[in-house]
């Protein structure tokens, strides 16, 4: 059964049907910076709601989409914090 959900876009409250997903496929950015520091971060989406009787310019319906952010960092050695036994 479609849960409906209110959300605000763009100050605007409006109706809007949460629409279940499965990832077909999360993949990683990966960007090098200038300090040697190598950064991987890939978007996690959480949920989807379809705003009901909403479309773009296209004719395609409009969507809300929430999202995390998951990041890994690999620094080169002369960066890192030395960590002393105590510190564990």
């Amino acid at each position: 059964m479609a849960r409906k959900k209110k959300i605000n876009l763009g100050g605007t409250m409006v109706e809007g049907t949460e629409i279940g997903f499965r990832p077909s496929g999360e993949h990683w950015n990966e960007y090098l910076l200038d300090d040697g520091t190598v950064v991987r971060i890939k978007l996690v989406l959480t949920s989807v709601v379809r705003v009901d009787g909403m479309y773009d310019a296209e004719g395609e319906p409009v969507y809300f989409a929430n999202s995390t952010n998951v990041m890994g960092v690999s620094a080169p050695e002369e960066l890192r914090r030395q960590i002393d036994a105590d510190d564990q």
